[in-house]
């Protein structure tokens, strides 16, 4: 661990086998959504990472796409830290962060001054958006509708629990996680809380970890939400063609095309 506390790079490793340690098929999740934008956008599209935690998708996104620009967003500074100390290091100028809360409502004013009249072909996040509320959600949905051009695009991974509708399904994909986390510990990722406290623990990130802390400590997941909530959020939103482009039983990627 000692490593992953002293060097932004090994730390960002390190969050991706922690992260593959919940996420099964992790890397398969991020090509099928890179896959779906080079076949969408062209060659330079303009990329919104909402959550983008430490750059993991935004990186992705800016090596499978060599003429891709992606605007991360988060409101993690612990996160936004290693992020401007890795993806944006290696990457320049075809990465901008920016810092807004997406549980504010005017996270998309943020956004908007960031964009400086441009226009954005996708929004995109991964193993995020499951912290906001419904409500919210659907607000998050609704404000990158209303920023994308037609045949614009959103895709969002993350798990999309089964609920009591179907009782097999969950319970495969319960077993399949543990199975997914006890394989991958055992091959010496880190769990969460190993990674936090080795997060918190590098040179002059003490003051970051406190202000995350007063941000976030007063805020817990919701109650998880089914695949179908989310398409019909898309749908309420402003999507007009709305699926799914990718499943490992209750893990997703959802699509929304302006």
């Amino acid at each position: 661990m000692s490593a992953s506390a002293s060097d932004p790079a090994a730390l960002v490793r390190a969050w991706d086998d922690q992260q593959s340690a919940y996420i099964a098929g992790r890397e398969s999740r991020f090509t099928a959504i890179t896959d779906v934008i080079g076949l969408a956008c062209g060659t330079e599209p303009l990329v919104v990472d909402l959550a983008c935690g430490p750059g993991s998708l935004s990186a992705r996104v800016l090596q499978a796409l060599p003429g891709a620009r992606v605007i991360a967003v988060d409101f993690d500074p612990l996160l936004l830290d290693l992020a401007a100390k890795t993806v944006a290091v290696e990457h320049g100028d075809r990465v901008r962060l920016v810092e807004a809360d997406l549980a504010d409502e005017a996270w998309s004013d943020a956004l908007t001054d960031a964009l400086a009249g441009e226009t954005v072909s996708a929004f995109v996040s991964t193993t995020a958006l499951h912290w906001l509320s419904p409500d919210t959600l659907l607000r998050v949905y609704t404000a990158a509708a209303e920023l994308l051009p037609r045949n614009g695009l959103l895709l969002n991974g993350d798990h999309f629990r089964f609920d009591g509708r179907q009782p097999t399904l969950k319970r495969l994909a319960d077993v399949h996680d543990t199975a997914t986390q006890a394989r991958t510990h055992a091959a010496g990722a880190l769990t969460w809380d190993q990674w936090w406290a080795a997060a918190a623990a590098r040179d002059g990130a003490g003051s970051l970890a406190t202000l995350r802390e007063e941000r976030f400590a007063h805020r817990t997941a919701p109650p998880s939400t089914a695949v179908d909530f989310h398409l019909a959020a898309l749908a309420q939103a402003g999507f007009s063609e709305v699926g799914t482009v990718w499943q490992i039983l209750d893990d997703y990627v959802v699509l929304g095309v302006k």
